[in-house]
């Protein structure tokens, strides 16, 4: 064989040779569409990997965990034979390094061993993977369903379950039917670990939610008071499911952008980002500098609409009325601002697999630059009137206060960990989509309260508005969408030249491209933390398996641990200051 036709070798990333050193050989490793080293491991093995992983090589913080269904999959090249798959998405910040592990579970009932006692915020994870998948996992502390009701039938992103109401039979309520939902519906506290008195006081309790002002959105918390100080606060999730993750294996690659908006239905087209930057590493195509500079624009934008919500609804929830409307005005004028580029205002939907939907309309650089110079003015004042109100300030600092190290141990990324003092921005750390060509600061705060969390996002505003600006004067010239075959749609001008590129146009938008078989998750830094996209291609039209991590469904477990002690009023104000949403919790 001569030298040009040896094939070179596979350099190995360190953190598998450990492993592998570590646990033996039989760890088998996955080649990604990504990059992240993906490692499969015996199930038994996997709490011990991941103590090994986090107490000895630094990977601090358990991004996701999540399930797959592989019994339809028909490409599963450097893979062990498994009907269902687990996989952990570890990070480690100190080293800017991530690991996938994958366990592969067999059998109708799958079973795995628990990591909670490893990573604190493997909880909800586990539960989810048991409700959606039916996963069992052993040694959980409290095992049953989260996002459907107790006496749901079957699990939802099993491959077998429906994915249309038409595919079910037509929906009855008998009265036998009716009285098991409202006995699920039954409080009792022994079963949410509550006791109902002490040796010196008999406890009350509440129900804070589902229906409330205070609990942004569709979200219980049951309460255990003496007085009014919280003994217990327990969290109660699934009132605004909506199978986003499941409606993604029937939609083509194309058609699932506008679900995206819904997810965090306050971070606009920030939710497309992270999926069609994924859709584009696994389908080859490189993003053209003006399409990439219009999505910092936009993202931006929106980051500022969302944290101008969390800024007034947060000064509201501690007793400030007046804040909020100034802030909604302003979210108005950057709202018309957004309309007049993309033709909508919340959820326009906007961001293309390759590009953007079409090119900034005439005069739309004057909208946006006057609004920059506008809006440092109004933060002035915001200022002023909020968070130097010694009002708010008593009712904000030393609440709800976390470190660090408890932070990442429970999922928090973005502006809540920056509170705690931790730099990390993946706008900084790990550049895309053009932010390493735009200069920003990385606000940080020391310690980790509701006041500091507060602080960050208002100063957050202020270096998006920087941001936003250097987009605006530095607007690269060309093309506002890749030339690439699969880019969806094609650039609408060229669709009347001929019928043949009519007819490309025409299979693109119903059908969408169609990706090679292969697997790849990105990571953005969006409003209210990290949000990252795990797309598996079977080499079809639609995605086999799209998982969404979300920022806001690890926080609100974290409930309990800042709030117990402190009292209802406590409670509201720390609830406003963890900034979520229901749509980014349930899916």
């Amino acid at each position: 064989m001569s030298e040009a036709a040896v094939a070179p070798p596979v350099v190995e990333p360190d953190i598998v040779s450990v492993l592998r050193g570590r646990f033996g050989e039989g760890c088998v490793l996955q080649p990604t569409a990504d990059g992240i080293p993906t490692l499969w491991v015996e199930k038994e093995q996997a709490p011990a990997v991941l103590r090994c992983l986090k107490e000895e090589e630094g990977y601090e913080l358990l991004l996701d965990l999540s399930a797959i269904d592989e019994r339809t999959r028909a490409f599963r090249p450097h893979q062990p034979a498994a009907d269902f798959t687990v996989f952990y998405h570890l990070m480690s910040l100190q080293h800017d390094s991530d690991v996938r592990i994958k366990a592969a579970l067999n059998g109708e009932h799958p079973s795995a061993p628990s990591v909670t006692s490893v990573y604190p915020v493997a909880d909800w994870y586990e539960r989810e993977a048991f409700d959606m998948f039916g996963i069992t996992f052993d040694g959980h502390p409290n095992l049953r369903r989260i996002l459907t009701p107790p006496n749901w039938e079957g699990h939802p992103l099993r491959k077998e379950h429906p994915a249309r109401a038409t595919e079910m039979d037509p929906f009855t309520m008998t009265p036998e039917f009716q009285q098991s939902q409202q006995d699920g519906l039954r409080f009792v506290p022994e079963e949410w670990g509550m006791s109902r008195s002490s040796k010196h006081t008999d406890f009350m309790f509440l129900n804070l939610g589902p229906n409330h002002p205070s609990v942004h959105g569709v979200f219980r918390i049951a309460l255990q008071l003496d007085g009014e100080v919280i003994v217990q606060a327990v969290p109660d999730i699934g009132y605004h499911h909506r199978a986003q993750e499941k409606m993604a294996e029937r939609q083509s690659w194309h058609t699932y952008i506008p679900y995206t908006d819904r997810v965090d239905y306050l971070g606009g087209v920030m939710n497309n980002l992270p999926y069609v930057m994924n859709v584009e590493r696994m389908a080859g195509i490189e993003v053209p500098p003006r399409a990439q500079f219009i999505r910092i624009m936009l993202s931006e934008c929106f980051r500022i609409a969302s944290h101008l919500l969390f800024y007034g609804t947060y000064a509201q929830d501690v007793g400030q009325m007046s804040p909020v409307f100034y802030m909604f005005a302003d979210r108005e004028r950057l709202f018309s601002i957004i309309e007049a580029i993309t033709g909508g205002r919340m959820h326009p939907s906007w961001f293309r697999i390759g590009g953007v939907c079409q090119d900034l309309p005439d005069g739309w650089d004057k909208m946006v630059l006057d609004f920059v110079r506008y809006m440092p003015k109004r933060l002035d004042h915001y200022e002023k009137m909020a968070l130097k109100n010694k009002i708010l300030q008593r009712r904000s600092i030393g609440i709800g206060a976390y470190t660090t190290a408890e932070g990442l141990d429970w999922g928090i990324t973005g502006p809540s960990l920056r509170a705690t003092g931790h730099d990390w921005d993946l706008r900084k750390k790990r550049p895309y989509s053009g932010y390493d060509q735009v200069e920003f600061e990385v606000p940080t705060a020391n310690n980790g309260d509701v006041f500091d969390r507060a602080v960050v996002r208002a100063e957050e505003i202020r270096q998006s508005l920087r941001i936003i600006e250097q987009c605006a004067r530095n607007m690269p010239s060309g093309p506002y969408k890749s030339d690439h075959r699969l880019t969806t749609p094609p650039r609408k001008e060229r669709t009347m030249q001929d019928i043949e590129t009519l007819i490309h146009h025409f299979l693109n938008v119903s059908w969408g491209p169609v990706i090679a078989p292969c697997e790849s998750a990105t990571t953005i830094e969006a409003t209210k933390g990290w949000n990252s996209y795990y797309s598996i291609s079977d080499g079809g039209t639609m995605a086999y398996r799209t998982r969404i991590r979300t920022p806001s469904f690890p926080a609100l477990q974290m409930i309990p641990l800042i709030s117990n002690g402190f009292m209802v009023a406590d409670l509201i104000a720390i609830i406003a200051s963890i900034d979520f949403v229901m749509a980014d919790v349930d899916r």
